[in-house]
Formats: structure tokens, sequence, C-alpha cells
């Protein structure tokens, strides 16, 4: 099984200590090169270029944390798909929780921002989630909906059109503990079926308070994470590069 391992930077870092955590990395992901462990950092904007630079032939690509959903025109303030294509990225992440609460985006511009990515051949890393803590099956359902409405302006998508959809619990963004490991993987699982007819050859990783540990606790019950805070710490991914590699070991046929 391929594992998928994002990290956001978010607006935590600095230019300087952006630049220095890419290094880092850099030198974790050669040391430990795994072609079936997909690598990616969403830096901020003014950074894509030189994280970009720093990470070539490490194996870990770069996106971005936001996406215009036009193509052009008088989008003051935005990055387009085509300039991201243009620059190097190959994610685009859409629909973030905090993007959602602080910045009013409505699920039409998460659908919009989706169809962009994917007309510029940009991964888009879709995050969705329950706003407050459900049962499971309502969680399933919820969050299956709001993978449907994203993906309803580009379906069916195109050959070669992947996604990562990025399951992160609304509730469980922040606290010291993401949310139970019996919860995530239903949900995943129930993600995993409708991205299966939606997106073929799509990914579902899990965020939200996702750190170290975690993804032993879950092997096999989702296909990566997507690391926030935990992850600021190069150590912190070394940490989780390694729990996936030693996932992938027990998973090859001897």
């Amino acid at each position: 099984m391929n594992i998928t391992i994002g990290v956001s930077l978010k607006a935590y870092l600095g230019y300087r200590d952006t630049l220095r955590w890419a290094s880092d990395v850099a030198e974790i992901a050669r040391s430990r090169s795994n072609s079936s462990i997909e690598l990616f950092v969403l830096p901020a904007f003014p950074a894509l270029v030189a994280v970009r630079d720093i990470l070539t032939g490490s194996g870990v690509a770069v996106g971005s944390q936001d996406i215009a959903p036009d193509d052009a025109g008088n989008q003051t303030g935005e990055v387009t798909g085509a300039m991201l294509a243009d620059v190097g990225c190959h994610y685009a992440e859409v629909g973030h929780a905090e993007r959602r609460r602080h910045f009013g985006e409505t699920e039409q511009v998460v659908a919009a921002k989706t169809a962009a990515a994917l007309r510029h051949r940009l991964v888009p890393v879709i995050c969705l989630g329950e706003p407050t803590r459900l049962d499971i099956d309502a969680a399933v359902e919820e969050s299956v909906r709001q993978l449907r409405h994203a993906l309803g302006g580009v379906q069916p998508v195109t050959p070669g059109g992947r996604i990562v959809v990025a399951y992160e619990p609304h509730w469980a963004i922040g606290p010291a503990e993401p949310a139970p490991d019996e919860h995530i993987v239903a949900v995943v699982a129930g993600l995993r079926r409708a991205a299966s007819q939606l997106a073929p050859g799509s990914s579902v990783i899990y965020g939200g308070s996702a750190g170290p540990g975690l993804l032993s606790r879950l092997a096999g019950g989702v296909d990566g994470l997507f690391l926030g805070r935990f992850a600021h710490d190069p150590k912190a991914f070394a940490t989780v590069l390694d729990e996936a590699i030693a996932i992938q070991l027990k998973t090859v046929p001897s």
C-alpha cells in the first residue's frame, strides 16, 4: 500500500525558519527514500519557490495552502492555479476548517477551488469533516456529502485527475489529542468507498491533531496523515516517516 504524508506549515513559521525547516526535511527524506511513500509540504505563498528548490531531488513535493477559484482577472490578493502550476506546485489545499470558519468559505467556494486545481493538473487536498462531534454513522454521512459537493462540478473526475481527501473533523483540530482511533478508521472507510467511485486512485488521509504514534495505531485504516503543528519540529516529521516505512516493510511480501 502507498502511504501519503502531507504537512501544512500554516502561518506558524517565518520565511527564514521555513527555509531551515525545509532543509532539515529534505535531508530527512533523502536519508529515508521510499517510492511507496508520497510526501508533500504546503508552505506559505512567499516561500513556495525557495522551498521547491530546497526540496528538489528529495522526493518531497510542494503545494499551496490555498488556490483562487478563478483562473485570471481582478482577483486582488489571490493566487491562481495557473501560477501555482508554473512555479512547480503539485498540490493545492482547499476547504480547510479554518478557511471555512475565518474567511467564510462556503461549500460552493470549496467546489470552485477544487475544480480550479484539477483544471491545472494540481492534486486538490480536499479538507472536510463534521463541524461538531457526531456519532460514526452521522459523521460518515456528513463527510461523504461534503466530498460529493466538493466534486460536484467536476464529475466525473478526468482520468489522472487524482485527489487527496483529508478527513479533519473540526472538533479535533487544535486539541492535544486526535479523534478516537475507531472513529477515524470508520469515517475514512466510508470516504474511501465514496472516493473510489468519484475519483479512482485517490487517497484518504487523516488530519486534526495528528502527530507521531498515530499512523502506527491506524496502520491500514488510513492512507496516511495530514500533519500540522506536530510536524513543525523536523524530528517529529522524521518519526512519522519512520512509522510509514515500518508499516510498508510489514506489508511487503517476504
